[in-house]
């Protein structure tokens, strides 16, 4: 069997564009109830890889086609924090369509879990330097801007968000500079 051919260009009003071929990524959302009500684990980035220094959820891409996402989220969450979910422990929590400020585009997967075994620690020391709980009303600084969007959609509720930042938007999360729209939900006759 051969792979699929590369999206090609497609046409709008006669004139070639290329469609879309962005990356697809899960987001864990590990939740648990803290002294101060409900807590996510979020993560540090550190070393070679795109916004070391900063707080994000722990997540990962697709492996590629036989993988689904929350095939993909399971194996993230075991490589990363050591954490073991069941299948039937995930939930839908957000999607976001996300841009960053260099203009590469990709879609998230945020899933909320509430129950999985073992204790989450750092698994992967090169790209992880820090690991911990934080409260959803009380996040941390620097965090990266599409994790952020992530966290923020699935506070109010929202299924599926954008966040196409700007050229010389920060990565990091500003609130001067907040990208995130809801897309409401509902459907019309």
């Amino acid at each position: 069997m051969t792979a699929p051919a590369a999206p090609g260009p497609g046409t709008h009003g006669g004139t070639p564009v290329r469609r879309h071929a962005e990356p697809v990524d899960v987001h864990l959302l590990l939740r648990r109830n803290g002294a101060a009500g409900p807590e996510v684990l979020l993560s540090r980035r550190a070393g070679a890889v795109y916004a070391a220094g900063m707080w994000h959820l722990p997540s990962g891409h697709l492996d590629g086609p036989h993988e689904d996402v929350v095939d993909a989220l399971m194996r993230e969450a075991r490589e990363e924090t050591g954490v073991v979910i069941e299948r039937a422990d995930v939930r839908a929590a957000v999607t976001v369509h996300h841009r960053s400020p260099g203009g590469g585009a990709r879609v998230g997967f945020f899933f909320a879990v509430h129950r999985w075994r073992g204790a989450p620690e750092i698994r992967e020391p090169a790209v992880c330097d820090g690991m911990d709980w934080f409260p959803l009303d009380a996040l941390p600084s620097p965090m990266v801007a599409y994790c952020r969007a992530g966290l923020d959609a699935y506070g109010s509720g929202a299924r599926l968000a954008l966040h196409f930042q700007e050229p010389g938007d920060p990565v990091a999360y500003a609130r001067e500079s907040d990208r995130l729209r809801l897309v409401p939900e509902g459907d019309t006759p």
